[in-house]
Parts: C-alpha cells; sequence; structure tokens
C-alpha cells in the first residue's frame, strides 16, 4: 500500500518511517479498538453512569501508585542491560525485589490518599475497591521483563505479550457483562489485568531460554540503581500528574456519574495518544542522524515532524469535535449523552500531546532531560489550580478546560526557556499552518 503524499515531505522518508511503523500501529489499533469497544462502550452500556464512575475511580488513583512503585527502573535497566548483558540475572533480580518492595510500601500510601481526598467530600468509591487494584503495583514488579527485550530490540515481542493481554482483558469483561455480575467482578477485572500481563511477560521470558529463577538480588548495586533512577521516578510520577490529575479531583466536588460520565470523553480522546509515541519512536533514529551528519537536515526533519503532528492531531481533533453529538448517540445510552461537549473540547488537548512527543524528542536528543522534567512539572501545577477553580465552577467540562490549556502551557513551555525558544516557534509555525503552506509554495 502507497502512503498518501504530503506537501513538503521526503515521499521516500514518508514511505521508510510508515512501514517501520506499520505493523506496530494495524496492532495496536486492532486492540485499541476491541478493547474501547468492551471497556469503554458495552460495559458503559451495561453499568450505570454512577457504577461505571466508581469502576474508573479506583484506577485513578493507583495509577500514581503504580508511577512510585515503577521507581523509574525500567528505562534504566534497559540501558545497563546493554552495556553490561553478562549481568542480566542480576540487574532484573535486584529491580524485581526492588519494584515488589516498593510496590508493597505503597499499599499504605494508597490508603492515605483515600484519607486526604475523603476530606473534600465523602467518596462513593469503597476503599475496598481501590485496595485491591492498588495490588497491580505488586504483581507489575514483573514488568521489568519488558527491559530485557528492549535491550535486545525485541519490542516487536513485547507488543504482541501487550496486545494479547488487551485482547484477553476485554474479552473477559465481556464474559463478566454477558453473565451480568455484579460491579465488584469488574473491579477484580482491573487487577487481573495486571496479572495477564505478567504471566504473559513470564511465558515470554521462558520461551526465550531465560528463567526467574536464576534471577538475584544483590545489595551492592541497590544504591547504584536507586541513585540513578530516581530522576526517571520523579519524572514518571509528574507525567502521572499531569495526564490523570482530572479524574482524581472530580469525584472530591462531584457525584460519581459524572466521573463516569467524563471518562467516556477521555478515554475516546486518549484512545489516539498512541500513535505520536509510535511515529516519533520510528522516526527518532534518522533524526539523531541528521543532527550528527547534517543540521540543516536535522531542523528540516524536526520541522516536517511538527507538521505531520499537526496535520494528524488537528484532522482527529475537528472530526471527533464536530461529530461528537453523533458519535455519544450511536454509542452510548442516554445518560452518557452530557459528555459530548466534553469530548468536544478535551480531545483537542491531543494537538499538544502529539505537539510535546515531538518536542520530547528534540530534549532528549539535546540532553535537556531536566527541562523535560521541568515542563511536565509546570503541567501539572496548572493542571492541579485550574481544576480547582474549573471543577466546582464548571464541573466536567471545567475539567476539560483544564487539560486542555495545562497541555498547551507545558508544550509550549519551551518558549520561555532561551536554548529552546526555537523550537517552540517551529511548533507555533507548524500549529498555524505556516510552515506547511510555505512548503507548497515552494512546490
Amino acid at each position: 500500500m502507497r502512503i498518501p503524499s504530503i506537501p513538503g515531505f521526503d515521499q521516500q522518508a514518508l514511505e521508510k518511517y510508515f512501514k517501520n511503523t506499520g505493523w506496530l500501529l494495524i496492532a495496536r489499533v486492532g486492540s485499541m479498538v476491541v478493547k474501547f469497544i468492551i471497556n469503554s462502550v458495552l460495559l458503559s452500556r451495561y453499568l450505570s453512569t454512577a457504577e461505571f464512575g466508581i469502576l474508573n475511580y479506583p484506577m485513578a488513583i493507583v495509577t500514581f501508585t503504580m508511577a512510585i512503585a515503577a521507581l523509574g527502573l525500567d528505562g534504566f535497566i534497559t540501558r545497563e542491560l546493554l552495556n553490561h548483558p553478562e549481568r542480566k540475572d542480576t540487574l532484573l533480580g535486584t529491580a524485581f525485589w526492588l519494584r515488589l518492595t516498593a510496590g508493597v510500601l505503597t499499599l499504605p500510601l494508597v490508603y492515605t490518599a483515600y484519607m486526604l481526598l475523603a476530606l473534600a467530600k465523602p467518596l462513593e468509591t469503597p476503599f475496598s475497591y481501590i485496595l485491591i487494584v492498588a495490588f497491580t503495583s505488586v504483581i507489575q514488579s514483573v514488568n521489568i521483563i519488558d527491559s530485557f527485550f528492549q535491550s535486545k530490540v525485541q519490542g516487536k515481542n513485547i507488543m504482541y505479550v501487550q496486545v494479547s493481554g488487551n485482547i484477553i482483558s476485554a474479552l473477559i469483561k465481556l464474559l463478566f457483562i454477558i453473565l451480568k455480575l455484579p460491579l465488584i467482578w469488574f473491579v477484580y477485572s482491573l487487577l487481573l489485568d495486571a496479572l495477564i500481563l505478567a504471566i504473559g511477560y513470564i511465558v515470554l521470558y521462558k520461551k526465550s531460554n531465560n528463567h526467574i529463577r536464576n534471577w538475584k538480588y544483590d545489595a551492592r548495586i541497590t544504591g547504584y540503581l536507586l541513585k540513578h533512577s530516581w530522576p526517571l521516578a520523579f519524572s514518571a510520577i509528574l507525567v502521572t500528574i499531569y495526564m490523570k490529575i482530572d479524574q482524581v479531583m472530580i469525584p472530591m466536588y462531584e457525584k460519581a456519574s459524572e466521573l463516569g460520565i467524563y471518562t467516556t470523553a477521555a478515554s475516546l480522546s486518549e484512545n489516539w495518544y498512541f500513535i505520536p509515541v509510535a511515529i516519533v519512536t520510528s522516526v527518532f533514529p534518522a533524526i539523531m542522524h541528521a543532527r550528527k551528519t547534517d543540521i540543516d537536515r536535522y531542523y528540516k526533519r524536526l520541522q516536517n515532524m511538527y507538521d505531520l503532528m499537526v496535520i494528524l492531531s488537528v484532522t482527529i481533533a475537528l472530526v471527533m469535535s464536530l461529530g461528537s453529538n453523533l458519535i455519544y448517540h450511536l454509542l452510548y445510552k442516554p445518560a452518557y449523552w452530557p459528555a459530548a461537549p466534553v469530548l468536544a473540547v478535551h480531545v483537542w488537548a491531543g494537538v499538544f500531546v502529539f505537539l510535546g512527543s515531538a518536542s520530547g524528542q528534540y530534549l532528549i536528543a539535546e540532553g535537556y532531560f531536566k527541562l523535560s522534567m521541568l515542563r511536565t512539572g509546570v503541567g501539572a501545577i496548572v493542571n492541579i489550580v485550574l481544576n480547582l477553580f474549573f471543577i466546582p465552577a464548571y464541573g466536567i467540562i471545567g475539567a476539560a478546560y483544564a487539560t486542555l490549556i495545562a497541555y498547551a502551557v507545558a508544550t509550549f513551555f519551551i518558549l520561555f526557556i532561551p536554548k529552546t525558544r526555537q523550537q517552540g516557534l517551529m511548533m507555533f509555525k507548524s500549529l498555524f499552518l505556516i510552515s506547511l503552506f510555505q512548503k507548497i509554495i515552494k512546490r
């Protein structure tokens, strides 16, 4: 299949990049569609808006403890395995026990967070539901296996596990719906999702002629790992706050049913966020090569990437926002229809997510890791502050506006830093289609 040409872009480069990401996109789109139909559409039709909100709230809270329990080790262990493959069992074993211990230690933290959140308003989600899902952080300690396959450049194998896990998890929820099981079964299914994925990782690791029984804990490298991974852990926590704080804060001011309604809009909007990650991951090697060999081509490729991100994200946002009412009337029961205007706002945050993913690769290429963390932190603070004012005043659509503004501020924060201001201006040229029109004119 030939990729359609885009004015100003190198057709051969586009063909190459999209062929590299094609298998990943197709597989993820397929699993995303199955997961969305069952987890969002069918499940929301089966549960009331209040039950759907209660079901989604535990994962909103536990997402934060999952980021803490991961300790930022995944990426760092991948690098260490690349440099010291002979220390595989010691590195994986030590990282596993560190993550397992951290997962257990986050359980009291979940209780503390629940109590603090309940100070504003009694929460409709029972703590027992949140505690059940909180054990996800413990089970995910096995996911350190992902780092091993990443170090072997075998991300395709991990993709098979993740896609298969998503489909199996979705089908189990479909079975629960058919059997008309009560809400608690679906709460346990959230924990089961993590267990299925963990089993998949273990099976895959064993098939590659490796055994987790060979893993060894080495106290001597514990400090070394934690010393170098904490910035990654802190960054992951900031990203989680930045991306999920709206769903944590809504039940502080609104009923659980409002969270249930809002979650459908957020899901429809965020389902597209894997696209920039897949594309940027494929294009990044070419960008890095240009940086070393031809600086002008390096900046040209960055501009092209920003243009492509705008074209894709704006197209998605236009279709989703203009068709939001139709989407809700076709997919959801009337109780969820008030989420249509929320989707029409929330989906535009994707434009800044796409641009942020692209510019994030520039920051990595230039070694501006602290700046990357700083802009995420700024976005998180803006999101929290705006939600404090917008949710009580405007309800769930206020949360959508807070998300949109926070994402825009975070993405274009690099404008305020002299050494990255040029990239901010390049993104502005793409956002307002100036760069694209220049390419068309030159043609």
